[in-house]
């Protein structure tokens, strides 16, 4: 009777020390996983939404093996003049969804508000859809002024006939239709034509401050090119082979 409970003893001590050198085994391999690093890339201060990323914007930064996604950049390239689509913060790990370059929607806060032919007093004429422009009010009764402190997201521009300004050569319609955004965004960039109607992607705030001033026929808007789209335009070229 004895000899089997010593056997149980030691039958159970044996099976409580492969636990134990097990755990510990465990515990090592999570300690030395948690060790490796990866370098990601982060801003190197906040940004904030709408703003382009530039050379100057971006770092690297160690982070464990464990904590990486794949959804984490990894790398620099092709970064230069992407729009922040959401808020970030120094150090932050960037994250694909976070970034765009072909931003012609609205984001969450805005609508693509269609700007009256008679709100209008004069629009840069080589403006296209994606751009960047800064909108000014000028009236009699008033003296004029930035409309709005930031630059706003050109959606479209059209012509008389309401047809949305493109390039003949290569249509937009075409290349969306295909999936190939790189032409889609040429084609908008190469297009010709008078611009006779032009959508803005607007906050409320900014389209009812810009209806109220219009409204009244006392005051119209100037709609003028920025050069944060030249930064868009500079870095697109540099993507290409």
């Amino acid at each position: 009777m004895n000899r089997k409970r010593n056997v149980l003893i030691s039958v159970t001590a044996a099976l409580l020390s492969g636990l134990l050198v097990y755990g510990i085994y465990v515990l090592q391999l999570r300690q030395v996983k948690f060790q490796e690093t990866v370098d990601v890339v982060v801003p190197v201060r906040f940004v904030a939404a709408g703003e382009r990323l530039k050379p100057d914007l971006l770092g690297v930064r160690q982070i464990a093996k464990a904590s990486y996604s794949e959804e984490m950049l990894l790398a620099k390239d092709g970064l230069n003049g992407m729009e922040v689509v959401v808020p970030l913060g120094a150090n932050e790990p960037l994250l694909r969804w976070k970034v765009d370059k072909f931003r012609l929607l609205p984001d969450k806060s805005q609508s693509t508000f269609g700007i009256p032919r008679d709100y209008v007093l004069s629009v840069s004429n080589g403006i296209r859809a994606g751009d960047k422009v800064m909108v000014y009010a000028s009236g009699e009764s008033a003296a004029s002024e930035r409309l709005f402190e930031d630059a706003v997201t050109v959606a479209s521009v059209k012509t008389a006939g309401n047809m949305e300004i493109d390039d003949v050569k290569n249509s937009s319609l075409m290349s969306t239709a295909s999936g190939d955004k790189e032409a889609m965004y040429a084609s908008r960039r190469d297009a010709i034509g008078m611009i006779d109607y032009i959508n803005l992607n607007l906050t409320e705030e900014q389209w009812l401050r810009l209806d109220s001033l219009c409204k009244s026929g006392k005051s119209k808007v100037v709609i003028a090119y920025s050069p944060e789209s030249l930064d868009v335009g500079v870095a697109a070229a540099g993507d290409s082979p």
